[in-house]
């Protein structure tokens, strides 16, 4: 028999040997290995870190410390939110396993938001939250925030609470 007759026989053996896995993974994936570089702090992004961490003292609570890698993690979802236009804590797992294997955590956890136009009025809502006033008042050494704004000027937000 001749060589090409097997090969379409061939290929298929291969494709079926050499193909990825069929699972599907969500689209916001964070590689432990290479974090993505963010942006430079933006004035609003500072605003709310300085009004936690006045809210934390106001209460004899430590303040917080911003931290590099939460900040790079945060990126990665509030431009994953900013791109599907889906506000949430989708893939919650993958920022907190990064977070573990980059920034020696040991508990994390997250805020988010959309369409506050200030610093002022996104902290506000948090604490008049119970869930996300519990982040902000809890057990944490670190944080970090990423704000980002869509094609018609909304503000997309990540906060992250890490404990080391």
């Amino acid at each position: 028999m001749k060589p090409t007759k097997y090969l379409p026989l061939l290929v298929l053996v291969a494709m079926l040997t050499f193909s990825c896995s069929t699972e599907d993974f969500p689209e916001e994936t964070i590689d432990n290995m290479s974090l993505p570089v963010p942006p430079a702090a933006k004035t609003i992004e500072i605003e709310i870190l300085e009004l936690l961490n006045a809210h934390r003292i106001n209460l004899g609570l430590e303040p917080l410390t911003n931290h590099n890698t939460i900040k790079a993690v945060a990126y990665t979802h509030t431009d994953y939110m900013v791109e599907s236009n889906n506000v949430g804590h989708d893939n919650f797992f993958q920022r907190k396993n990064s977070l573990i294997d980059n920034a020696n955590a040991t508990k994390v956890s997250e805020n988010v938001a959309y369409a506050f136009s200030s610093a002022e009025s996104v902290v506000n809502a948090w604490l008049n939250s119970e869930g996300h006033k519990a982040n902000i008042e809890g057990d944490f050494t670190d944080f970090d925030i990423s704000a980002e704004q869509n094609d018609e000027g909304r503000w997309y937000f990540t906060n992250i609470f890490i404990k080391r």
